[in-house]
């Protein structure tokens, strides 16, 4: 999709959006086609209940005055209000509504249209953002589509102020739209395509942008002694993966941002398998891994001023002959033992070794880790929020500030030595699940024991990473979330 920006100018073909602010006053741009119109405009807006609430759309076929096939008034909320999170959900709005028509091109008139802190030029990108985000699909596999089912548009142009300067602010907008889409399109690809080994392989292409990016076979594990790990992926005939992207634009005596991912590619629950009712939603428990790696991608993409690392464990959970059982016992490459009792809690074993790795490895000043880890979280808190747990309260405070900016929020929920009781075995150092209710924070106890002292996060985002909901800027697609929040949250607190 071509995203132009040009100093406004009324089009003579396509869809014509005008901006309307809350009560019906017309902005600028909205001004001067009620005047081409011979007032259209108010004379729509009088005979209808629209009223210029953020994101509302009101679509006038063929206005007489203008040769666009159809003008359309778009609700900007109050004057000189709009925040740059409203700029992208009217963004996805305007995505919405071109799925109704067979439309290539569209025009949105934005001049001197700015918020209390936000200029045009900023607000354009930003809006674009929010367009091209909603408009994503992952049509690979369809051979049959209709032309009513397609989306058409390929062209939109801006009208602003300064278009060099949009142009430039959205070069970076693009990026981090085509690293949420690697994130959503790996995790859209069946099981039988994405599994641990061609999942390595497409994360090592990312070299081609800048990532160092290395992969660990179970070889190599074995030798680290990550047998919670791969007891995981022991009854898949895939070989388990760990793969570690690397992005060094800071001081090369900095010590790394860290970011660990689980990627279970298709979780059958192993012994303890999984219901078959929507056992095809767990080619997403690869969630976390590829948030991580759309945060690298970004990372590299704009050539941000940080270090970083991502480190993500890969495997299949398959219930075959050499799977582990219920009653297994490992050895961590911590050295501390688990119990397995549940080997459907498995993405708490992939991230015991992951996590002990990257801080045993690369020293990093912090490390978040993000996983679908835990069904008990979506009880909690839905689709709308991530779980956050941590042992540091700046930076819990930190992504709950960049969750706010970014819109990808996160809630913080309780990590108290109480619950570690719960996870307490008789018979080795932890089990893998606990004993009484509080599923998503025994997990994260679990996490804890292999952190020691460094600050750490744990995003559980199994409500967030897919819903069958209709998702602002994905619809039921899988979000990709992680990816907007830690871009905002390493840009907003770590570069210099």
């Amino acid at each position: 999709m071509n995203v132009t920006f040009f100093t406004s100018k009324i089009p003579t073909t396509g869809t014509l959006f005008v901006g309307i602010f809350d009560k019906n006053v017309l902005s600028p741009s909205a001004k001067e086609i009620n005047k081409k119109t011979g007032g259209l405009v108010e004379k729509v807006l009088k005979s209808s209940h629209f009223s210029g609430k953020k994101g509302e759309m009101l679509a006038i076929p063929a206005p007489e005055g203008l040769s666009v096939h159809r003008l359309v008034l778009f609700g900007i909320g109050k004057e000189k209000e709009i925040r740059e999170s409203d700029a992208m959900e009217i963004g996805a709005h305007m995505s919405l509504e071109m799925r109704k028509y067979p439309e290539a091109e569209m025009t949105i008139l934005l001049e001197d249209l700015h918020g209390e802190h936000l200029k045009n030029d900023r607000l354009a990108s930003v809006m674009a953002t929010g367009f091209l985000l909603r408009s994503y699909e992952f049509q690979k596999y369809k051979t049959q589509l209709k032309d009513k089912d397609k989306f058409h548009v390929k062209k939109i142009i801006f009208g602003v102020d300064s278009p060099k300067v949009a142009e430039k602010i959205f070069q970076e907008e693009e990026a981090l739209v085509k690293a949420v889409n690697f994130a959503r399109d790996i995790m859209s690809e069946p099981p039988n395509v994405i599994h641990p080994e061609t999942l390595a392989e497409r994360l090592q292409a990312l070299s081609k942008i800048g990532l160092k990016v290395e992969v660990l076979g179970e070889k190599e594990m074995k030798k680290l002694g990550m047998n919670a790990l791969l007891g995981v992926g022991q009854g898949s005939d895939k070989e388990s993966k760990l793969v570690i992207m690397k992005w060094n634009g800071g001081d090369s005596k900095e010590a790394p941002l860290a970011f660990v991912g689980k990627g279970v590619t298709f979780d059958t629950g192993g012994i303890s398998i999984k219901p078959s009712a929507k056992m095809d939603e767990m080619k997403y428990d690869m969630g976390g891994s590829a948030a991580v790696a759309g945060l690298m991608y970004i990372l590299a993409a704009r050539k941000a001023k940080v270090n970083a690392v991502g480190v993500v464990g890969l495997v299949e959970n398959m219930p075959d002959g050499n799977a582990q059982r219920p009653g297994d016992i490992v050895t961590s490459m911590s050295g501390q033992t688990i119990e397995i009792l549940n080997t459907d809690a498995e993405g708490r074993l992939v991230l015991a070794d992951a996590l002990w790795y990257t801080q045993d490895k690369f020293k990093p000043k912090l490390m978040i880790d993000l996983a679908t880890l835990t069904g008990a979280i979506t009880v909690s808190l839905g689709s709308k929020f991530a779980g956050l747990f941590s042992n540091d309260e700046g930076l819990v405070q930190k992504l709950r500030e960049a969750g706010e900016e970014s819109k990808e929020q996160v809630w913080q929920l309780p990590l108290d030595e109480r619950y570690d009781r719960n996870i307490d075995s008789r018979v080795a150092d932890m089990q893998n699940i606990g004993a009484h209710g509080a599923g998503s924070i025994t997990a994260a106890q679990f996490l804890q024991r292999f952190v020691n002292k460094v600050p750490w996060a744990h995003l559980d985002i199994a409500g967030t990473a897919w819903t069958d909901e209709s998702h602002m800027f994905s619809g039921k697609n899988p979000t990709g979330f992680g990816v907007r929040l830690l871009n905002t949250f390493v840009r907003k607190f770590y570069e210099k």
